[in-house]
């Protein structure tokens, strides 16, 4: 039962959240772009458009489930599974990989006496 409040919850603030980028988004428009480029004003609905759009052309449609944070903790699990020998030939396959990127770094260790 606890968890049918909490999606509720969060689908209360994802709704809030939509309508508020919504509302900046007309705010900001109908500020700015009819004096800066001789454009009309937005509606409301037209600036949920904007918005719409705005996320398919710049933010994807990414519909993947656990998204980063999953994909961090299977690197994690991973990385833990592995004994001292495999994470040193990790380290150094990665660090062939990615040379030809960023080249050469030299990482200098001082002693301190």
């Amino acid at each position: 039962m606890k968890w049918i409040f909490k999606g509720l919850g969060i689908l209360a603030i994802v709704v809030l959240a939509f309508f508020a980028f919504g509302y900046v988004t007309e705010q900001l428009w109908n500020w700015l772009m009819p004096d800066l480029f001789n454009l009309k004003p937005i509606d409301f609905k037209m600036a949920i458009g904007l918005v719409v759009l705005s996320k398919i052309l710049f933010g994807g449609m990414r519909m993947r489930g656990g998204g980063h944070w999953g994909r961090g903790r299977m690197w994690k699990a991973k990385w833990e599974s592995m004994d001292p020998e495999e994470r040193d030939k990790f380290k150094t396959q990665f660090a062939e990989r990615c040379r030809h990127k960023w080249g050469k770094v030299e990482v200098k260790v001082e002693k301190s006496e």
